[in-house]
């Protein structure tokens, strides 16, 4: 079987770009649904404020107003000494920095963390021609 890489990659950027256009159209739409959303939301929550309630029933269906919180650190040596101080791991999520791994790995090749799994693959890049 005989391969024309020429028009594979013609073909690889005409899907790329046609790929790239849908993404933008979506993106456009889905900023314009997710500001209506916040409206809405807003809209909600001066509802829960002015009722002093948490929620209502609709015949649409219900709402409830919760607090959700986010934590992250400004000071990430301070944070690492706190985890150490009172072993307290558990707060950080479990994934590996896949960089600094594959830097470490290559710098200590024969220091294998035990359990790692590693899942390497051939990729192609393709790059537009130059007009």
């Amino acid at each position: 079987m005989t391969y024309d890489a020429n028009k594979l990659v013609s073909v690889y950027v005409k899907i790329r770009d046609a790929r790239e256009k849908l993404t933008e159209q979506y993106e456009k739409d889905k900023a314009k649904l997710e500001a209506q959303l916040d409206t809405i939301e807003k809209e909600l929550l001066d509802i829960c404020k002015a009722t002093g309630q948490d929620g209502g029933k609709t015949s649409a269906g219900t709402f409830t107003r919760s607090v959700k919180s986010r934590y992250w650190s400004s000071d990430w040596a301070s944070m690492h000494r706190f985890i150490r101080e009172h072993d307290a791991i558990d707060l950080l999520e479990q994934r590996i920095h896949q960089t600094n791994m594959r830097t470490f790995l290559s710098e200590h090749p024969n220091l294998i963390p035990e359990g790692l799994n590693v899942d390497s693959k051939y990729t192609i890049t393709v790059r537009r021609a130059r007009s």
